[in-house]
């Protein structure tokens, strides 16, 4: 079987031969000017003018001037929610069949999230160019041999008489090219399982006799995975089980405070390829190595981007983007400061707040790394502490004081007249909760200035409750949130801080 793996590795070095446009303004003025085009006719585009825009030679300022920015509930309740009702060209042409599950975190109520064929279309381009810059890692021949394994939603999606929907992953699987899915796992049957649990132990009593090499899926899952194998088939690591395991393909969350308890259950290291896909488009992918495991943007892929400062003058306290909110376009935007990501794409998402902010790394080749969302910040007294800070914190501690966190959450709350912050923090084991503080503090002083001057005045305590890692699952399987893309919410505030306060003290009882 080597003999296709040359022809594999062999098409994909031709392919990296052909040169890539590096004029990103124009691709990315051809997107827009495509995504005018193809919706012009639709009630959003005779609201907005596209068909006297898409003459434009450069649409992209009048574009901004015309459109105004929507997050989720202001498109969904101006326009979406006719597509839902089965209406016909509303945002997109045609009639959407299908719409993507998202709660972003653990809210109770999901979010429907409109995917067309032409959506999913820029999925498997991403999926492809993902495979292609795979040149760069210098893979052997009978690496390409070895299978991809997906753990992801269900393709058994639910269907109302008027759409269907469910997790993008599961919409986007079964719609995989058939040389594609030769290669990929877990097969149509336990792809289609619905019930979580159950496709988890399916994945396992199936492990044996899978040669997997890749793998891909959100990291508190693929860990489960890797712990639920090694139980059953009595060995020391997943390597012992599929010895040929070389790469992991993440996303949805931040690797970071996964990324050494993965480690302690293989026998030699994986590769970390980072992804940036979301329900609203696949926005990046890990072109090449590199330290921070940055994401090249896809900007032509039938997406146009803009970034808007993350800062007092475009957000308020809350995260919600203010009218006066600048956008900027990827030719405008500095490396090392932090953006809301803005997309409009062909599914009628339109100058779309997707929640998500990053940080570009290298300009030039338009690189990003996503540092949080824009909800999931504190700042209760000018402190600014994003994910990213939080993340990052938190693996240096976890390193120091030898324990594996892979969830945690932090809410902000009053403080002897003041402020503080109370992180609950999950663990492998019995952590003494001083150090713990006492490290954290240290490591979120050095990374974060605005923290570290805060910390003198206003902000005058973090509070630590160390629990087991498996409370945060417990938590989400109480809200029938397990599985797919959900993910835990690292900053609580309002309805699901009460939620989870809720949830402890019932815990607590017990």
């Amino acid at each position: 079987m080597a003999v296709l793996g040359s022809i594999i590795k062999g098409a994909i070095n031709i392919r990296s031969r052909i040169p890539a446009r590096r004029n990103v303004q124009k691709q990315q003025i051809k997107q827009l000017q495509k995504l005018l085009g193809k919706a012009q006719f639709t009630e959003f585009g005779k609201q907005f003018g596209f068909s006297d825009l898409v003459m434009q030679a450069d649409p992209i300022k009048e574009f901004q001037k015309r459109v105004p920015i929507f997050d989720y509930q202001s498109i969904f309740d101006a326009w979406w929610h006719r597509s839902l009702k089965g209406e016909r060209d509303i945002c997109w042409p045609g009639k959407i069949k299908y719409f993507a599950l998202s709660s972003g975190t653990s809210e109770s109520s999901s979010k429907h999230i409109p995917v067309t064929k032409d959506f999913i279309k820029t999925i498997h381009k991403g999926t492809l160019k993902q495979v292609l810059s795979t040149r760069h890692f210098n893979f052997s021949k009978e690496q390409y041999e070895s299978e991809i394994l997906f753990v992801g939603g269900s393709t058994n999606l639910n269907f109302n008489g008027t759409f269907f929907s469910g997790d993008l992953s599961g919409i986007t699987t079964g719609t995989q090219p058939r040389w594609f899915q030769n290669f990929s796992l877990p097969g149509p049957e336990i792809r289609s399982i619905s019930e979580w649990e159950k496709k988890l132990q399916e994945i396992v009593d199936n492990a044996k006799t899978w040669n997997v090499g890749f793998i891909c899926g959100v990291p508190a899952w693929i860990q489960i995975v890797f712990e639920r194998i090694i139980k059953k088939y009595n060995v020391k690591t997943i390597h012992d089980v599929w010895p040929n395991l070389a790469v992991y393909v993440h996303g949805g969350v931040a690797i970071h405070p996964y990324k050494n308890s993965i480690n302690a259950l293989c026998a030699k290291p994986l590769i970390y390829l980072d992804t940036y896909m979301a329900s609203e488009g696949f926005v990046a992918y890990q072109e090449r190595p590199n330290p921070q495991q940055a994401m090249k943007v896809m900007t032509d892929n039938k997406m146009f981007f803009e970034f808007v400062p993350f800062n007092e003058e475009n957000f308020d306290a809350d995260g919600n983007i203010k009218p006066s909110a600048k956008a900027f376009t990827i030719t405008e935007v500095e490396a090392g400061k932090e953006y809301a990501l803005l997309l409009s794409n062909c599914a009628g998402a339109w100058r779309y707040l997707i929640g998500d902010t990053v940080k570009f790394t290298n300009t030039k080749r338009c690189e990003i790394i996503v540092t949080g969302r824009t909800k999931h910040f504190l700042s209760l007294c000018g402190e600014h502490l994003s994910v990213d800070n939080m993340n990052q914190a938190l693996k240096l501690t976890g390193e120091e004081l030898n324990f594996f966190s892979n969830e945690y959450c932090v809410v902000g709350v009053p403080y002897q007249g003041l402020f503080a912050h109370h992180w609950y923090i999950g663990a492998d084991k019995i952590v003494d909760a001083q150090p713990l503080k006492e490290k954290l503090d240290e490591h979120l002083k050095r990374l974060n200035d605005d923290y570290a001057v805060e910390r003198k005045h206003a902000l005058k305590e973090l509070l630590i409750t160390v629990l087991p890692n498996q409370t945060f699952l417990d938590f989400l399987a109480s809200k029938n949130k397990l599985g797919g893309q959900t993910k835990f919410p690292r900053v609580l505030k309002g309805k699901h801080l009460n939620e989870w306060l809720a949830f402890l003290e019932t815990k607590n009882k017990t």
